[in-house]
């Protein structure tokens, strides 16, 4: 049996045998190729040490094959097929309105008026800046004022400006400024348990205390400081990105307007709830939180548009100031969505404002009716034939371009790209109006005249080039919008009147 077996493993050895050596007749990858490729590489370093050491100038010498002058016929290739980086950014390009700190303003607790109910108090109102913070990092503050009956106002005007300060010291003053104020909104009793909500004033300067620069965030003399910045809490070095920081104090600022906006819906004027609209559209602009999510300054937003009490008289104001705060297109357009479409006055809010920026950056707000009732479809109507590239060239070069650098080629491709950048963004603001409009019967013959002049003026006068495709990309908006008109002629297109014999019988 041993014998058979030896004799029937011989043959599958033979095989292998066979299959190894015709495998490395065929495939170059063996081991005795890979030794000698390895031996090859060695000799070449050695070459290339006794080249430095014979010529030392060599490495000095710095040859690069974009200097050398190219042929005129692969000039001529190069140019045919080059592709320009030009295309429509997708995100906006912002506002410089926060500049970076190095240290967070001081934060004094006003205790003049405060008396102390027990020894622990007493040394927290009798310590400086530093001993304070370790009280409030401790948890110290919580067991002091959650179950006091009384919180005083300083107090809560303290945390909040400490909102500001970085993650580390702005995460505990959050904390204990939700804590105390949910926990008196249970336990308020009558007009004197009110919750305590900040000013604008009071806004405005802790957005200045993040470093707001704009002269808009700072009304006269409510963003002074006194004293010098502090550095208690920058002892180590932070691990926090800059924008990452300014975002997490940001929204702490915008949740707890959110809850003063939810427990005192009428605590502040339509004039100031106007100013505060436009302080945080302003702040969301920030160049730096461009690709940061919004989603508590959108809920915020919503919220406060809903408190406006003489709505929808303080529209048109609310649509002039927010149209001025950018003179970009782009950066009006990213502003108008931080109005969720999710409520009626948020619906007419960015409807409203998307036919004044198109009429601002056509320079036709004074001419045109902006503001009649069920008119804006008409109105936009007229608009869409201006916002042909040739005319918003024309535009362009009056307001921007001086006339001897027209004839330019590089001037002329910088002038055709801002063309169609600014189309794309009208257009995205055009489809806005649209779609927030209830679309009724009366209005079909006038949905069916923008769908002839979106084609007429924007569509039909596109030149798409393999060298332009930003120019591709409108035209892909164009025909998205083009299709949503069309559908929503389908639903709301007038049932045909049908000749009844019998109907006078």
């Amino acid at each position: 049996m041993a014998d058979q077996s030896q004799q029937a493993a011989a043959p599958v050895v033979g095989t292998c045998t066979m299959f190894t050596s015709r495998a490395s007749e065929s495939y170059v990858n063996n081991l005795d190729y890979l030794l000698q490729e390895k031996r090859e590489q060695a000799l070449e370093q050695e070459w290339e040490q006794l080249l430095a050491q014979d010529c030392p100038g060599l490495d000095s010498l710095d040859i690069d094959e974009e200097d050398l002058p190219l042929a005129p016929e692969h000039r001529r290739l190069v140019e045919r097929f080059s592709m320009p980086l030009q295309v429509i950014p997708p995100v906006h390009p912002g506002e410089t309105i926060f500049l970076p700190r190095l240290h967070p303003l001081p934060c004094i607790l006003d205790c003049s008026h405060l008396k102390p109910r027990n020894h622990l108090e007493g040394l927290f109102l009798s310590s400086p800046l530093a001993q304070q913070l370790f009280f409030l990092r401790s948890g110290l503050l919580s067991e002091l004022y959650l179950d006091a009956p009384i919180r005083p106002v300083s107090l809560l005007q303290w945390l909040f400006q400490l909102l500001t300060w970085p993650p580390e010291t702005s995460s505990g003053a959050f904390g204990l400024l939700w804590d105390l104020s949910v926990d008196g909104l249970f336990h308020q009793s009558g007009e004197d348990g009110c919750m305590w909500c900040p000013s604008l004033q009071e806004v405005m300067e802790a957005f200045h205390s993040l470093g707001a620069h704009s002269p808009a965030l700072c009304l006269p003399g409510c963003c002074q400081h006194s004293g010098s910045e502090a550095s208690l809490s920058w002892g180590k070095p932070q691990d926090t990105p800059e924008e990452i920081a300014l975002d997490i104090s940001l929204n702490y600022i915008y949740q707890f307007l959110t809850l003063c906006a939810l427990a005192q819906p009428q605590a502040t004027t339509d004039g100031n709830l106007l100013d505060l609209i436009e302080l945080l559209c302003r702040a969301g602009l920030d160049v730096g939180l461009r690709l940061l999510p919004k989603t508590d300054l959108q809920q915020l937003l919503l919220l406060l548009l809903e408190n406006i009490q003489e709505w929808p008289g303080k529209l048109r104001q609310l649509c002039c100031a927010l149209s001025l705060v950018s003179d970009h297109h782009h950066n009006l357009l990213a502003l108008m969505q931080l109005f969720l479409d999710v409520t009626s006055r948020s619906r007419q809010l960015r409807s409203q404002l998307s036919l004044v920026v198109i009429a601002r950056m056509l320079d036709q707000q004074e001419t045109l009716p902006l503001w009649q009732e069920k008119a804006q479809l008409l109105v936009l109507s007229q608009l869409l034939s201006l916002m042909k590239p040739s005319s918003l060239g024309q535009y362009l070069v009056s307001e921007t371009l001086p006339p001897c650098q027209v004839q330019q080629p590089n001037a002329s491709a910088e002038l055709d790209h801002k063309v169609c950048y600014l189309c794309h963004s009208l257009l995205t603001l055009a489809g806005v109006v649209v779609s927030c409009q209830d679309i009724t019967a009366d209005q079909w013959g006038e949905l069916q005249l923008l769908c002839m002049q979106l084609n007429r003026h924007i569509s039909s006068h596109i030149q798409e080039s393999p060298q332009a495709m930003h120019w591709t990309k409108l035209k892909d908006l164009a025909a998205q919008t083009y299709i949503r008109w069309q559908e929503l002629l389908s639903h709301c297109q007038p049932q045909a009147q049908y000749f009844s014999p019998w109907e006078d019988i």
